[in-house]
């Protein structure tokens, strides 16, 4: 039996009487039901709309998973609704304790860091080497003179490493280090040791024989763990991760680890406004206890131990990065089919591109800070 078929009667009566609000507020986005653009919602079970009201992005994503809606660029979708502001009218009670949950609790404890590596990280390295660029790279490209994702990926390590201003001989730290593809190019490309912390077995298994040969170390650890200091610290893609409820620890261990005269570049996804909560969707299915942090957030925990040297903003790059990796997993998808279902797939789909309409619509940001102890001499230059 389909899951277009569980509707009750009564599920179809309440949604058809919510449907006309639900109507005027897609209005807002230019957004129709049933309409006949690609970017409209094609409704197969009326009791979706029910579902997103009480629950939100939870309930609007699960109903996608189970086939209720549709839409055939579900990336436009998202651009649109967010752009608008038309799903900030919808404040589901029942997602209180979530937004709750994420303000009162610790969600990212030593313990708990390591069910994000097992449930999303571990998913199987060659699904990701196929999803990914040549690198395995799983942040956000920069795209300023790149027209593929590989090009797109090098250049943003090869800017990494520039406004790290390495040089041969010196000791990189890259906090949550994923397949190692910053170590890998920069031991590459300048000569650098790297040691690099990911809390993903799958990860460090590959990334250790993909850098064999190289000054590379892998370590499976948490952060809080780290007692020795660099010439350099990165972390690239790892702070969303943190929770807000340590974003002050792990500013700490990043000072303690960095030489007196060294400098520290943070890349991380960032949301526009710090009272907020992290998407409940999101949460559940991709990346558990995540927490973006806010621009407030950031400079709170970093402002009494280092210098801003440098603040880079390059969201929008992420629509295309990850518009690129949908390319790279619909391309790839028969040959997982059988291993994941068809379930995974459609949770994939909504994943990356809600993900991108998010970024194309602004809503969420990809910021890189660099940042000395006591402020470099004469002052900081970033590399064009």
């Amino acid at each position: 039996m389909s899951s277009n078929s569980l509707v009750t009667k009564n599920e179809t009566e309440a949604s058809s009487g919510n449907r006309p609000a639900v109507e005027a507020l897609l209005e807002k986005a230019d957004i129709r039901i049933n309409g006949d653009r690609p970017w409209d919602l094609q409704l197969h079970n009326p009791a979706t709309i029910d579902r997103a009201l009480a629950y939100g992005n939870l309930g609007l994503g699960e109903a996608y998973m189970d086939g209720w809606w549709d839409a055939e660029q579900l990336d436009e979708f998202f651009h649109r609704l967010l752009r608008s502001g038309a799903e900030e009218e919808i404040q589901p009670l029942r997602l209180m304790l979530h937004s709750l949950r994420a303000r009162l609790f610790n969600l990212q404890t030593a313990r708990r860091a390591w069910r994000v590596g097992e449930s999303h990280y571990d998913l199987g390295n060659d699904f990701y080497a196929a999803m990914l660029d040549e690198r395995m790279t799983y942040t956000c490209g920069y795209w300023k003179a790149a027209d593929n994702l590989d090009d797109a990926q090098a250049a943003k390590l090869d800017l990494i490493c520039r406004k790290l201003e390495l040089e041969p001989g010196m000791r990189l730290l890259d906090i949550g280090c994923g397949w190692g593809s910053l170590m890998q190019y920069a031991a590459e490309h300048y000569g650098v040791e790297c040691v690099g912390l990911t809390i993903s077995r799958e990860q460090a298994a590959l990334g250790e024989e993909r850098c064999k040969g190289l000054p590379v170390e892998f370590r499976i650890q948490d952060y809080r763990d780290l007692d020795e200091q660099f010439d350099r610290v990165a972390s690239v893609g790892m702070f969303e991760h943190v929770g807000r409820k340590n974003h002050q620890t792990f500013m700490d261990v990043a000072e303690r680890s960095l030489k007196e005269d060294g400098l520290f570049l943070l890349h991380t996804i960032g949301k526009n406004r710090t009272n907020t909560s992290p998407d409940p969707w999101i949460d559940k299915y991709i990346f558990p206890n995540g927490d973006l942090p806010s621009l407030l957030q950031v400079a709170t925990a970093s402002e009494h131990l280092f210098v801003t040297e440098d603040f880079h903003n390059f969201g929008a790059d992420y629509d295309r990065t990850l518009m690129a990796w949908y390319a790279n997993f619909e391309a790839a998808w028969p040959q997982f089919r059988d291993r994941y279902g068809d379930r995974f797939y459609r949770m994939w789909r909504y994943y990356l591109l809600c993900c991108a309409g998010a970024f194309r619509a602004r809503d969420i940001q990809l910021w890189q800070f660099v940042y000395s102890k006591k402020g470099v001499s004469g002052g900081y230059r970033r590399p064009e």
